[in-house]
């Protein structure tokens, strides 16, 4: 090895929301030698990320550019409405965005929810972030809609949050640019499938000492020499007499009788 070559690693992103901890789990276990490397992106960056190669793949919200990179969905978020704890709205369960209506939504750059604006009252202003749009929630000035694993990582206690039946819900796939499909990213795409250590790399390989047992269940069987005397059809058994003999065979010297 030379100077300039490095020891292999994976760079792994991910977006905010996402928690990466079980599947960089079972990568330590399973390749101890390969540092696993986590990075928390913003959602808007993860593509110019993976194009330019500073990253192996990653946790993304979809869509994504199918014509440059493979996405693999996982699951599909709840969405919810972030609100002050004091809020009417918390009376209910769930709500749907008729019962936004008349509230003010914050609608921030960052937003990764499929809509051109969120409905309701605008607000004075974008918030540059979700982070940003929580504190302003705080503040009672308005309500903001996002996936329920955001409303989670930026938690405060004097906020809640509850679920919008109707509204535009985000998914997160794991995706990798097409042309960099390497063996590390088989081996990542394994785990986060669930494939056992024997399969994790999901590439296609011969099932081990399976050649044999096909060569023994297609051999003919020898045919099976005929177990009746003097031609008898096969599968045929010697009739016997009283004393085992064969029927019509005679017992004792064959004398004649006077």
């Amino acid at each position: 090895m030379t100077g300039s070559e490095e020891s292999p690693s994976f760079r792994l992103a991910y977006v905010p929301g996402v928690t990466p901890a079980k599947w960089a789990r079972i990568w330590n276990e399973r390749l101890p030698d390969i540092p696993l490397t986590l990075a928390q992106v913003p959602a808007a960056e993860t593509d110019g990320l993976l194009r330019g190669g500073e990253a192996d793949a990653a946790f993304v919200r979809l869509p994504v550019d199918r014509t440059v990179f493979s996405a693999i969905p996982l699951y599909t978020e709840t969405t919810v409405v972030v609100v002050p704890k004091d809020h009417v709205i918390t009376a209910a369960d769930e709500v749907t965005l008729d019962d936004l209506a008349d509230e003010v939504l914050f609608h921030p750059l960052d937003d990764v929810l499929d809509w051109d604006s969120p409905p309701g009252e605008p607000a004075f202003e974008r918030p540059a972030t979700t982070e940003d749009a929580i504190e302003l929630v705080a503040a009672s000035v308005g309500l903001l809609v996002v996936p329920q694993s955001l409303a989670r990582l930026y938690h405060r206690k004097d906020l809640t949050y509850r679920p919008v039946t109707d509204a535009p819900q985000s998914s997160v796939a794991l995706s990798w640019p097409e042309e960099a499909t390497t063996e590390l990213v088989e081996d990542f795409i394994g785990i986060v499938r669930g494939r056992t250590v024997n399969s994790s790399r999901g590439r296609a390989e011969a099932p081990p000492s399976t050649e044999p047992a096909k060569r023994k269940s297609t051999e003919k069987a020898p045919a099976r020499k005929n177990p009746a005397a003097g031609g008898a059809k096969s599968g045929s058994r010697p009739q016997r007499g009283r004393a085992g003999a064969p029927k019509g065979a005679k017992r004792g010297n064959p004398r004649r009788r006077s």
